[in-house]
């Protein structure tokens, strides 16, 4: 559903939101490691939502990733979905076509519009935080 770097990123936001005492940072190589995600591929995904003001990053010793509870209670995933992969998710055809619409419906796409929705609602109403509390509480995982 998501493009891979969208999940990539969906995780390490939750990693780094997660990271523990207020002001703690995560070294890239930590969020890597704690998401299961390649270094190199991580580090482009977080420049993008550093670019955007979800992400803080300080250089240099003692630097690193974090991400302030406050902020990770204000940070929608529906904003992080909107920096990686745009507005797609809401307008793209269920069997991938490149031109889906009412006029033109593909087999899936009446049936499509309400998963569509659904998953936008959930997206906007999902916080950074309301993830965090899995983690925290250990009924969730961000690697396997």
């Amino acid at each position: 559903m998501f493009s891979k770097a969208c999940e990539y990123g969906i995780r390490a936001a939750v990693c780094i939101a997660g990271c523990g005492r207020e002001g703690e940072r995560l070294s890239l190589k930590a969020i890597a490691e704690r998401t299961d995600s390649p270094e190199a591929f991580t580090a482009k995904i977080l420049q993008k939502l550093v670019h955007a003001g979800l992400v803080w990053s300080v250089k240099g010793r003692g630097g690193g990733f974090s991400i302030p509870e406050a902020e990770a209670r204000r940070i929608r995933l529906s904003q992080i979905v909107a920096c990686i992969d745009g507005d797609a998710i809401y307008r793209g055809c269920a069997l991938g076509l490149p031109q889906c619409n009412a006029r033109k419906p593909c087999p899936l796409h009446d049936s499509f519009l309400q998963v569509r929705e659904d998953l936008r609602l959930m997206l906007e109403r999902t916080t950074l935080h309301d993830l965090v509390i899995g983690l925290r509480e250990g009924r969730t995982v961000l690697k396997r």
